[in-house]
């Protein structure tokens, strides 16, 4: 009973951090499963069933506060489905014993962006022009696949590809991706059934991570607005670089004081990564209290 409450706990967490960042729900429950002992289809294969009735609620919450574009929740989300689909194929083939690192590898790599990209100013609209299929849907395939064989990254790499090409508000961007998982997790889900069977799933942990994130989903969808995305951003991508690079030296059987000089290098870099998230929120919350024509005559 104890763990199942422990696993609602990561699911609402998780939840909150996805809807604030437009990402997180997927990279941050599976990482913490497989902690905690379970295979990687598995842990991935139980965080995509949840994330079935997670990204519904999340998406019925954005919707409900003006946050989604459906024209590019159209055009992203199947080739996100199919992506997603042949992910779930891929893990389901890979034995625990290659399927571990391969999962830490791609899960390090997604908290080491997180703190990167969150350590930087996060950009505005710039440009109005609508976004085409001939960047939507490469997008889509390419965030689907990571995230199945990940068992996150649907959010990590259309959040900011979408941001950076300043055509759309972020909270919009973040309710576009967050609504769009929902076939993703779908298409990943039904992947990973006919891979691996009902035995794939651990139920008990579906459904206290489901549990978990129905509560947070509207609550998220409302903290979009007001949490500091720029700081959360940087916190959550250094808990992620930090556990993965645990497995990942478990793995290779890297002990001693290499073990050591990593942890220190990831502790560092992530202290270093969450001073740069704070300043680059001062700024921009200066910047928007500025006067127009002051703006440019801020430092950075």
């Amino acid at each position: 009973m104890r763990k199942l409450v422990v696993l609602a706990l990561v699911g609402f967490a998780a939840q909150l951090v996805d809807g604030a960042l437009g990402m997180g729900y997927g990279v941050t429950s599976t990482t913490l499963l497989l902690v905690a002992g379970l295979s990687p289809a598995s842990a991935s294969a139980s965080v995509h069933l949840a994330e079935i009735g997670t990204t519904l609620a999340a998406g019925t919450a954005h919707w409900r506060f003006g946050n989604v574009d459906w024209r590019v929740v159209r055009r992203i989300a199947l080739p996100g489905a199919l992506g997603a689909f042949l992910g779930a194929t891929v893990l389901s083939r890979l034995s625990t014993e290659a399927a571990e690192p391969w999962m830490a590898g791609i899960l390090l790599a997604l908290g080491i962006y997180l703190l990167v990209r969150f350590a930087r100013p996060i950009g505005r609209v710039i440009n109005r022009s609508p976004l085409r299929s001939r960047f939507l849907a490469p997008l889509g395939l390419v965030a689907g696949f990571v995230d199945a064989t990940g068992g996150g990254g649907w959010g990590p790499v259309a959040t900011p590809s979408l941001l950076v090409s300043g055509r759309m508000e972020p909270r919009k961007v973040i309710g576009s991706v967050d609504t769009s998982e929902f076939v993703v997790a779908m298409a990943a889900s039904i992947g990973f059934l006919l891979g691996l069977g009902t035995s794939g799933f651990v139920w008990g942990t579906v459904l206290a991570l489901l549990a978990g994130g129905l509560i947070a989903a509207p609550i998220a969808a409302w903290l979009v607005r007001i949490v500091p995305a720029q700081l959360l951003g940087a916190v959550v991508g250094g808990m992620i670089v930090l556990t993965n690079a645990r497995t990942l030296l478990k793995s290779f059987d890297i002990t001693g004081g290499a073990t050591t000089a990593v942890y220190a290098v990831i502790v560092t870099g992530w202290l270093v990564a969450a001073a740069l998230a704070v300043r680059a929120l001062r700024r921009s919350r200066r910047t928007e209290a500025a006067p127009a024509e002051d703006r440019e005559l801020i430092p950075a």
